[in-house]
């Protein structure tokens, strides 16, 4: 079994697979574009409405806390993170981008479960905005791709 190429891009088929979304309200209008693409993105591949369930948290640093509550009730196949951190003219922007970063990282190595994180951080507004379609459908692939591979270990 050594040697073998496991986990190869393409295998994106969602069908019978449930998955959370937390999304940030901070910037909503990113992030509901954000939750909107990645919802779309997750029916295109054959994840069924009612196996998706989205939660909304005030902003960024709240979603691990939110990522770890589903992880915990289980029947979560992958999880998504989105948000929008914009940066301002403080060390606020490196503190929420840095801590909400590790927090989803963390509850995904803990859990053992995909979690795609989404969380947008951007220098200004037109480049969230510039990102928010595309990244929002990449993170329902990198869900779904990953739910296969973590199968195929």
């Amino acid at each position: 079994m050594f040697g073998a190429e496991k986990g190869k891009a393409g295998k994106l088929d969602g069908k019978g697979l449930y998955i959370g979304i937390v999304q940030a309200r901070f910037n909503e209008s990113i992030t509901n574009a954000l939750a909107q693409a990645c919802k779309a993105e997750l029916a295109a591949l054959g994840v069924a409405e009612d196996h998706i369930d989205l939660v909304h948290v005030p902003g960024a640093l709240e979603v691990p806390v939110a990522l770890q509550a589903m992880a915990e009730k289980g029947g979560y196949d992958a999880l998504v993170a989105l948000g929008c951190i914009i940066r301002g003219e403080t060390y606020h922007f490196e503190l929420v981008a840095n801590e909400s970063a590790a927090g989803v990282t963390r509850i995904s190595l803990d859990y053992q479960l995909p979690i795609a994180n989404v969380i947008l951080t951007t220098e200004n507004l037109e480049q969230a905005v510039a990102r928010q379609t595309e990244k929002g459908r990449d993170a329902a692939r990198v869900v779904v791709e990953m739910c296969h591979v973590l199968d195929d270990l």
